[in-house]
């Protein structure tokens, strides 16, 4: 992830950001501008706005400042001060996706100038170390863990044995494709639909050749890392929770990310569904290489031990909570899964998002570690990604009914997340209330 400095015209004396620790006031002056970077770097890294300025809040009491925060998934604004002579700052920041490893130290960092075991001086500078830090994970490694989750999601899929392969093939396409486009800002901004069509060409190209009739849901797998219903599911919570400007503006980025995917599937499958057919004529000896079998019961199980770490990977997370990312990813499943079965699809999300919030909130206090954590990976197993595709795919496709019921759908599966989110974190509080 690119480093994000502020303009120019804020690299001044006067903004707290870059008032010397040795001038008059120096205190307060390190306190401020500790609280401007801390306000950065969370933003940076993914936390919501909800989280985002409750931790504010509660680290500027410690440190003896009045300040309010307004946070938006592009910017938040710091005012620091009584209102007669308030200093506000802006600091402008891209959406970034979560890093677990540098929202746990950052937590770690917050933790301690709260309590007093670390001076704002010492936080301001190992928060500011966190940009020159290198990767938790080689590359190479990153790539084999997008071969490893769209291979763990085509067994969730179930599909054959032979799609599985292709799946991960499309996943290690995905993740070449991401982090070249992502190094350039000229297609930083057409990643999603850029890769969406590569991959979904090749998907049904493959499709035609072999004749597999999977070429969906293969797409779907390979695709699985850039859907955005994590954002969504954010979204709605922040809606939820009166964070109506972050709430609406994170909505709409992951409309425009679905509707980018969507439009990326639809051009790619008439892409590839009228190569596909041309070069099986001219490779007829392909048709039925890979094998059709269904896939044993047992690999569901394989991919819910593989698609926790993968996530781990692809999340940045320390290597010391891939265990608890396995645990709360397993939970989620399962809990979704069987009430799901059993009660429906929209109790189940209500019940897997409810268990992941409740045992994240519980494993941050237990442990002192960021809930955040845990609960990102949690959600990655529940959030309506899929759905959503799909609606895009039937509206692009001009099949208006189906994408509107599909979309609906999503929108209650969402809000059942969302709901599961929040009642979570009431009753930990709650938990937490009677203990004191």
């Amino acid at each position: 992830m690119a480093r994000l400095d502020l303009p120019d015209a804020l690299n001044t004396a006067e903004n707290p950001l870059d008032v010397p620790m040795g001038s008059t006031g120096g205190h307060a002056a390190v306190s401020r501008r500790f609280l401007l970077q801390l306000a950065r770097a969370l933003h940076k890294h993914g936390t919501p706005a909800h989280r985002l300025e409750t931790a504010l809040a509660i680290t500027a009491r410690r440190l003896g400042l009045e300040a309010e925060f307004f946070s938006t998934p592009t910017s938040i604004m710091v005012g620091i001060g009584n209102l007669d002579d308030q200093r506000v700052s802006l600091l402008r920041v891209e959406p970034g996706e979560p890093n677990l490893g540098h929202l746990a130290t950052l937590g770690d960092i917050t933790r301690g100038v709260i309590e007093g075991t670390l001076s704002p001086a010492d936080g301001l500078q190992q928060v500011e170390a966190l940009d020159s830090q290198p990767r938790p994970y080689p590359q190479w490694l990153v790539l084999f863990a997008f071969i490893c989750s769209s291979a763990a999601v085509s067994c969730f899929l179930k599909v054959r044995v032979g799609d599985v392969l292709i799946a991960s093939l499309l996943g290690l396409l995905t993740g070449t494709l991401a982090l070249l486009a992502g190094r350039r800002e000229s297609t930083r901004h057409v990643t999603e639909p850029l890769v969406a069509f590569v991959v979904t060409t090749v998907a049904f190209t493959m499709d035609g050749i072999m004749g597999t009739r999977s070429g969906f849901a293969t797409s779907l797998a390979g695709l699985v890392i850039l859907l955005p219903g994590l954002t969504f599911t954010v979204a709605l919570t922040e809606l939820s929770t009166r964070h109506l400007s972050s709430g609406t503006a994170r909505l709409s980025g992951a409309i425009v990310v679905f509707l980018g995917l969507g439009f990326g599937l639809a051009l790619g499958a008439q892409t590839g569904g009228a190569l596909g057919p041309m070069l099986h004529e001219a490779m007829p000896q392909l048709q039925g290489t890979l094998s059709r079998a269904s896939l044993p019961a047992w690999t569901e199980w394989v991919a819910l031990l593989v698609a926790p770490i993968s996530f781990a990977v692809l999340l940045s997370a320390q290597r010391r909570d891939i265990g608890n990312i396995m645990v709360a990813c397993a939970a989620a499943y399962l809990v979704s899964k069987f009430a799901g079965a059993s009660l429906g699809e929209q109790l189940g999300a209500f019940l897997g998002a409810f268990v992941v919030s409740a045992g994240s909130n519980l494993f941050a206090r237990l442990k002192r570690r960021t809930a955040m954590v845990t609960q990102v990976p949690g959600l990655l197993i529940l959030v309506p990604g899929s759905i959503g595709l799909r609606s895009m795919q039937s509206l692009i496709g001009q099949d208006v009914e189906t994408g509107i019921a599909t979309g609906f759908r999503v929108a209650i599966i969402g809000i059942s997340l969302a709901a599961g989110l929040l009642a979570g974190n009431v009753v930990t509080s709650a938990v937490n209330r009677i203990r004191r």
